[in-house]
C-alpha cells in the first residue's frame, strides 16, 4: 500500500487561502499605504504614532536583514521534514509578506519549498 500524500483536506486548504490572502492584502495594504506613500512615510519617521507607523518601523527595521524569507524558507524546510498544517500556514504566510516586501527571492524559494511539500508523505497517526 502507497504512503498516503500531506494533502491538506477542503477545511484545512480553505484555512490556508484565507490565510494567503489575508497576508497578500496586508503586505500590499502596508507598502502602498505606508512604505511607498511619502506622505505618510515621513510622518511616520517624524514620530506619528499609529498602528501603521508602528508596522512601518517593524518592517524597517527587519528589511535590511531579509527576516520574512528567512522564516518562510526555515518554516517551509521544517513543513517538507514533518509536514502541519500550522507550519504550511506560518510559511504560507511569511513567503507572501515576503514576495510583495521586496524579499522575493528567499520567498519564492520557500514557495517551492512549500509546493514540494505536497508530495512528502502524511505524518503516521499516533
Amino acid at each position: 500500500m502507497r504512503p498516503r500524500l500531506f494533502l491538506p483536506t477542503v477545511r484545512q486548504t480553505n484555512w490556508l487561502l484565507i490565510v494567503g490572502f489575508l497576508s497578500i492584502g496586508e503586505a500590499l495594504y502596508l507598502r502602498y499605504m505606508a512604505l511607498e506613500y511619502t506622505v505618510v512615510a515621513l510622518g511616520c519617521q517624524a514620530g506619528l504614532n499609529t498602528w501603521l507607523c508602528s508596522a512601518f518601523r517593524l518592517t524597517m527595521a527587519v528589511f535590511p536583514y531579509n527576516v520574512f524569507g528567512w522564516v518562510a524558507i526555515v518554516t517551509a524546510v521544517l513543513n517538507l521534514v514533518r509536514p502541519s498544517l500550522v507550519l504550511c500556514s506560518i510559511a504560507l504566510s511569511a513567503a507572501c509578506f515576503g514576495v510583495v516586501l521586496h524579499n522575493a527571492d528567499l520567498s519564492a524559494l520557500a514557495v517551492a519549498i512549500l509546493i514540494l511539500s505536497l508530495a512528502r508523505p502524511a505524518p503516521a497517526p499516533e
